[in-house]
């Protein structure tokens, strides 16, 4: 039988973060996981990246993994422009008029994955499990137990639910969410541009939703999220390369010239997942097992990756009474308020930049405005909008 302080369940950015920051505290980890080990970056970029913001960086630094991270594609922004494609709003902000070296990164998720791995590695107090199945989990007041595909039955202090949107284990302990579809899916693609980027993040709020260009290392390549309705989602992966080419430069109004599709385009669709329950036993949810958001803002990995942190935290300061209800309640409180409080924020943006009404696009078109203008307030949306340490 192994036996071991915390089990992770789900090998994800989320998942590694907190193992490595457990294990770099002496408290004895090991992450589960039904899928393929982390390999190095293949030549072509990934679909999935995500925005890092200057609090997860911050994080990374902490364990030691950011210049790994860093050094494997990872593209600094230092513009951010936002638009309504169909009004005059507009507001624009760069990172020396905030005193910051950058904006964040942009940064495939490949990337932090193995870059969490290779640190692990080295860490006497983790152990790692791919293509690793549990068949059951059972807890009493004070252990959990996990029993693999294998037969080999795995005792734990507390374990961590990283496995998801679709958690099995938030569904085996029938810990209650609440839901919604945002009646958006989003495309995903890598593409280039006839003009270079210039270290810009830039979205446009169309009318069936936003479209986010985000800057890679190649300086004439970006990835992109679209979100629209579902039947739109399906018509631009469809479409011909020349077609869906024309579309986007069109939709993004040849900020950078004409585009050229690279790849592959992805569809997912988008909902809004917020768990009730953070915490049963000693059954703890994390990262998209709690809560799932729209990206129009790139908040979802920086929510999970602050999760992580906090429960490094709490855990490590907790020896004497390990992962106690106290501690575990503390971790829920916290993060559930912020979590509750971006998730509304992002439902009223989409709501407010949602359609063609005359009346939206005039308070759309007058707020931002009136942001870009006016210094102090462009300034707390600007450092709300990259995240502080």
């Amino acid at each position: 039988m192994q036996q071991v302080q915390v089990c992770i369940v789900g090998g994800g950015c989320i998942g590694l973060t907190l193992a490595l920051g457990l294990a770099q505290q002496n408290i004895s980890v090991l992450v589960l996981d039904s899928g393929e080990k982390p390999a190095p970056l293949a030549q072509e970029y990934s679909a999935r990246v995500s925005a890092i913001s200057a609090a997860s960086q911050a994080l990374f630094e902490r364990l030691g993994v950011w210049p790994d991270i860093k050094a494997q594609r990872a593209a600094a922004y230092t513009h951010m422009d936002v638009r309504d494609k169909d009004s005059f709003g507009k507001i624009a902000f760069d990172s020396e008029s905030l005193d910051l070296p950058e904006l964040g990164h942009i940064i495939e998720n490949d990337a932090i994955r193995y870059a969490l791995l290779t640190a692990l590695e080295a860490e006497q107090s983790a152990k790692l499990m791919w293509n690793t199945k549990y068949q059951s989990l059972h807890q009493t007041d004070s252990d959990v137990l996990l029993t693999l595909a294998t037969g080999e039955p795995v005792m734990a202090k507390l374990v961590v639910a990283a496995d998801g949107a679709r958690s099995a284990i938030r569904q085996q302990f029938n810990m209650p969410i609440t839901y919604w579809d945002y009646d958006h899916h989003a495309l995903v693609a890598t593409i280039k541009t006839a003009a270079p980027h210039d270290a810009t993040a830039r979205q446009v709020f169309l009318p069936d939703g936003p479209l986010a260009f985000l800057p890679l290392d190649d300086p004439y390549t970006h990835s992109i999220v679209w979100s629209t309705a579902p039947d739109k989602a399906k018509q631009l992966q469809t479409m011909s390369g020349e077609a869906f080419n024309k579309a986007l430069s069109a939709a993004i109004d040849m900020q950078c010239g004409v585009c050229e599709l690279v790849g592959e385009r992805h569809v997912f669709p988008l909902t809004m997942r917020y768990a009730k329950q953070w915490v049963q036993g000693r059954i703890v949810l994390m990262g998209d097992a709690a809560h799932t958001i729209h990206p129009l803002a790139g908040l979802g990995m920086n929510l999970g990756l602050k999760d992580a942190a906090y429960l490094i935290t709490l855990l490590s300061a907790s020896q004497e009474q390990f992962a106690c209800t106290r501690i575990l309640r503390q971790y829920e409180r916290s993060r559930k308020a912020d979590a509750q409080k971006h998730i509304a924020m992002m439902q009223g943006l989409k709501e407010l930049f949602e359609g063609n009404h005359p009346l939206k696009k005039l308070v759309r078109g007058v707020g931002l405005s009136l942001v870009d203008n006016l210094g102090p307030i462009k300034h707390l949306f600007a450092k709300e909008a990259v995240g502080g340490k």
